[in-house]
């Protein structure tokens, strides 16, 4: 993963002396494409304002198609028996498409509310964010690159009492990708697997935690094959809400035609399933799936998935393409390849 200029350190250090020190603006915009990072701080600031979500002084507006004038009249209602009133408005839009009447308000609201707003996506140029990013905070939780993520595991796991060694580490973001809620789930599961040791090795990896790359990548190969085309794109979205590049993905897809079409010359050829898996370098069990999946494409069509994978690879390299669609072309083009193989030489 590419190094990357972060403000989100600072940010987060100055989200937490508010917190520390009970120093609080009257909004806050928490978001970015890091959803564990974004609910985290979330619920930190949720904790620290308003103490308990089922006070009356706690309100929550989630959704699309919020009324912000009902926003706005709870907002200059006056808490109960308490300083504050707390207004959590969450997947809203608004930081995104604008709304211009909480724009205004939050230039100067009451002096009793707090808003937390949690959004996904903002768009710097709409009134609503330049109002808050004047009076309030903001703080973009976007996806982390590696070396953060590596230090992070390394903390949670120390926090545990237990050791984990950075080749380990860098084994587990390889095996689990880089999503920091996936990464927490499977951190849980390594701890309880590793009770009674101190260290986490990278045994212990391969043993727990579930490679969902791979997993997903022969979902989406067996979808393609069974002429599946909504469940092989809906796979694809998956993967890209996992903060897979499409560049990697469209070099597995690619790598998969290649192993059909090279366990298909082998097996006819009269190779043994054993002489296949060690040339390719599979475990045994899975040459039978690329027979499989290759089995009802002709050479033809197989080459012709191949070089359709090179030339749209090309095509956004070239700028032709953008490559989200160029993946979901070959995607596409690839499972309705199989329609006329059986004619096919």
């Amino acid at each position: 993963m590419a190094a990357k200029t972060t403000d989100f350190p600072v940010k987060q250090r100055q989200l937490n002396e508010d917190i520390k020190n009970g120093t609080f603006r009257q909004c806050y915009l928490i978001y970015g494409e890091e959803a564990y990072l974004r609910y985290q701080n979330r619920d930190k600031l949720i904790k620290a304002l308003a103490g308990d979500t089922n006070s009356m002084n706690f309100n929550r507006y989630e959704g699309d198609g919020l009324n912000p004038g009902e926003i706005i009249d709870m907002a200059e209602t006056m808490p109960f028996l308490s300083d504050k009133r707390v207004i959590l408005v969450e997947n809203s839009g608004f930081f995104k498409n604008g709304c211009p009447e909480l724009a205004e308000y939050i230039k100067a609201p009451s002096e009793t509310t707090f808003f937390i707003f949690a959004e996904k996506e903002v768009d710097k140029r709409k009134d609503i964010y330049k109002a808050l990013a004047k009076t309030g905070f903001e703080m973009c939780c976007e996806e982390q690159d590696e070396n953060t993520l590596s230090t992070w595991i390394m903390s949670k796991v120390r926090n545990e009492g237990k050791s984990i060694s950075p080749r380990a580490v860098a084994f587990m973001l390889e095996r689990v990708g880089t999503d920091m809620s996936n990464i927490s789930t499977e951190l849980e599961k390594l701890i309880c697997y590793c009770l009674d040791r101190p260290q986490i090795t990278e045994a212990d990896i391969e043993a727990v935690c579930a490679n969902w790359l791979t997993n997903r990548i022969f979902a989406m190969t067996d979808a393609i094959a069974s002429q599946n085309q909504k469940r092989a794109i809906d796979l694809y979205y998956d993967l890209l809400a996992l903060k897979e590049p499409p560049a990697k993905i469209l070099a597995l897809i690619t790598r998969q035609f290649n192993l059909m079409l090279q366990a298909k010359e082998m097996s006819d050829n009269r190779r043994d399933n054993g002489s296949i898996a060690s040339a390719l370098k599979l475990a045994p069990f899975l040459v039978g799936k690329y027979i499989g999946w290759g089995r009802d494409y002709s050479f033809q069509q197989l080459r012709d998935a191949l070089e359709m994978c090179a030339a749209n690879d090309e095509a956004v390299k070239t700028g032709k393409l953008d490559y989200v669609i160029s993946v979901e072309m070959v995607i596409i083009k690839c499972a309705s390849l199989k329609k006329n193989a059986k004619n096919a030489g």
